[in-house]
């Protein structure tokens, strides 16, 4: 995330995205955000700027408000569905993270308890 009312948090995006692919996982997933755009009149940052690096990064890239509530939850909800399509392809590429163990499911009844007693 960069403020689009900031030019050296823009400027220091590159350097995250270094960090983020030395440091994390392989498959982590991640957007970009220009945040503040409830503030047009300060914008130093313009939206173009934003999708193309976000472009030659491989994010998605979105322009929010978190003071105004404006395209967060898009933004959240991109970010959750990319997790999850990440997670579906490593289970359809290799069935057996999914395991061999039953589940138990909050809806199934539970298994009777045997009245016996041995005393």
């Amino acid at each position: 995330m960069y403020d689009i009312t900031n030019e050296e948090s823009f400027n220091a995006v590159q350097d995250w995205a270094t960090q983020i692919k030395t440091y994390s996982w392989d498959n982590a997933q991640v957007i970009l955000v220009g945040n503040k755009c409830d503030m047009e009149e300060e914008r130093v940052v313009p939206t173009e700027k934003g999708r193309l690096l976000a472009e030659q990064l491989g994010f998605d890239f979105f322009e929010a408000s978190a003071k105004e509530n404006i395209s967060v939850r898009q933004a959240f909800e991109r970010l959750v569905d990319a997790i999850c399509d990440k997670m579906s392809d490593s289970l359809d590429s290799d069935p057996s993270m999914l395991g061999t163990s039953k589940t138990t499911r909050l809806s199934d009844t539970p298994p009777l308890l045997q009245q016996n007693c041995s005393c």
